[in-house]
């Protein structure tokens, strides 16, 4: 049974930076994602990577700002330039098969973490 652990959530000021980390045992799955939860809103995907190719996908609101990556077995999601609406509670999942049509769906997603809490105020 694969569990999830993540670490590095916190408060900070809109503009700031944040890595959150997944650590993972005793090994990874596939797929690898972030998915985020605000209070009163369904869980959306973030970020996913492919442990075997190394591709990433991400959603429209964070590309450019956000960066999930995988070292051994932990996956990290740097996050850049925060906004407030980027405030929510960070999950780390994890699945071995993908179909692109349903891979940003929190239904596609086998493994959960507790998750991290991620505040952004200004």
């Amino acid at each position: 049974q694969v569990q999830l652990v993540e670490s590095g959530g916190d408060s900070v000021q809109a503009g700031g930076s944040l890595r959150l980390s997944c650590a993972a045992s005793p090994y990874l799955l596939n797929y690898m994602a972030w998915f985020r939860q605000a209070p009163g809103k369904e869980r959306e995907g973030v970020a996913i990577i492919s442990t075997v190719s190394k591709k990433t996908f991400y959603a429209d609101s964070v590309k450019d700002r956000f960066a999930i990556s995988q070292d051994k077995r932990t996956i990290y999601l740097q996050t850049n330039s925060l906004k407030p609406e980027d405030t929510a509670m960070y999950y780390c999942a994890a699945a071995n098969y993908l179909e692109k049509r349903t891979m940003m769906e929190a239904g596609s997603f086998d493994v959960w973490g507790q998750g991290t809490q991620v505040t952004v105020s200004g």
